[in-house]
């Protein structure tokens, strides 16, 4: 049994990682100015916990729309020899870092995250698409207050816009239609409000237009007090609202069999969902304590193979906002197919 000492010293490294790894998530910015490499000689090492013979992929267990929570009700990792090891909430902005540290070993959310990540020197790969944005089934819905007086973009100058974490889409995707719009987006004071606190953030006056996320936003939708103004279909025809899978780079190297068996349970997953919506918004209604009239859907890019025009988007908007240097990463270096089995060779 460790000393101790021992326990101590694992602990102290395990807070200093996960300290340093909330850094990289105030901005993708400021993930350009951290070397990952300092980072994983940080981290506690990278164990992979098995279960019998099982290889254990940790992963958050986070009230949300995801596919390996719907993969393992399904049970779809049954016949493989993965399954995942959920570690507690971890809140949206610091998935991804710990992703590129090792600390869990798949994460979902934004794109710019990841390349910023990857800019930075982080290990980690997108593995798999996610969800993709309909005009019935968007990514995010812009909510305001039926007398808050906003009905054009210019008229957010001045004003609090709430959103779930700086430096994925909701900014970005925002920034650049607004500025398409002639607003002065220095005029709007961005702040980070989770998704299933928005819409009563929002409804308090706290915020004076609140971006939320499925599956809450369906709960936005029918409050008699707000009123939907847009979605990021209606932006940009949901080119920025795609959400992929992506994993640590040395989990990939050492269980590549393990993402394959990831991979394959999540598109199977997701191809179930565009299959059976209804469904879906139900298991997903009792995992997070939601009532089900309240659950936006979401959709899936089919088989989850990742495509360039997502990731080519935000490398695009990144350079143009200067969050990263022009010609730094290219778009297959953020992702790759080799453990999708739907992907053509």
């Amino acid at each position: 049994m460790p000393s101790s000492t021992a326990r101590q010293g694992a602990s102290v490294s395990r807070r200093r990682a996960l300290k340093q790894a909330a850094g990289l998530a105030v901005a993708g910015a400021g993930l350009l100015g951290y070397a990952a490499r300092g980072l994983a000689q940080a981290a506690a090492p990278a164990v992979v916990s098995r279960i019998g013979e099982r290889v254990a992929f940790k992963y958050p267990d986070n009230p949300s729309f995801d596919l390996v929570y719907l993969a393992d009700d399904l049970g779809y990792f049954e016949g493989t020899q993965t399954r995942p090891k959920y570690i507690g909430k971890i809140a949206a902005p610091q998935i991804i870092p710990l992703t590129s540290i090792g600390e869990i070993d798949f994460g979902s959310r934004m794109v710019p995250l990841v390349i910023s990540a990857v800019a930075a020197g982080g290990d980690i790969k997108v593995v798999a698409a996610g969800n993709k944005t309909l005009r019935d089934a968007p990514h995010m819905k812009y909510f305001v207050r039926k007398d808050s007086g906003i009905s054009t973009p210019k008229d957010l100058e001045g004003r609090t816009v709430g959103f779930n974490s700086f430096g994925a889409c909701a900014e970005f995707v925002t920034k650049t239609w607004l500025r398409q719009q002639g607003v002065d987006v220095k005029k709007i004071n961005f702040v980070v409000i989770p998704d299933d606190q928005a819409e009563q953030t929002l409804a308090t006056g706290n915020t004076d237009l609140a971006i939320i996320h499925a599956p809450f936003s369906g709960r936005a939708d029918q409050a008699g007090t707000l009123t939907r103004l847009w979605s990021d279909y209606d932006l940009d025809g949901g080119l920025g609202g795609m959400q992929p899978y992506s994993a640590h780079g040395k989990f990939i190297r050492e269980h590549p069999q393990a993402v394959r068996d990831v991979v394959t349970a999540i598109a199977r997953a997701a191809n179930w969902v565009n299959a059976n919506p209804e469904e879906a918004r139900k298991l997903v209604s009792k995992r997070i304590n939601l009532q089900l009239e309240y659950v936006d859907r979401y959709a899936y890019v089919d088989n989850l193979v990742v495509t360039e025009p997502p990731i080519q988007y935000y490398i695009d908007v990144l350079e143009a906002e200067g969050k990263l240097p022009r010609g730094k990463v290219k778009a297959t270096d953020i992702y790759t197919n080799a453990f999708n089995p739907y992907a053509r060779a």
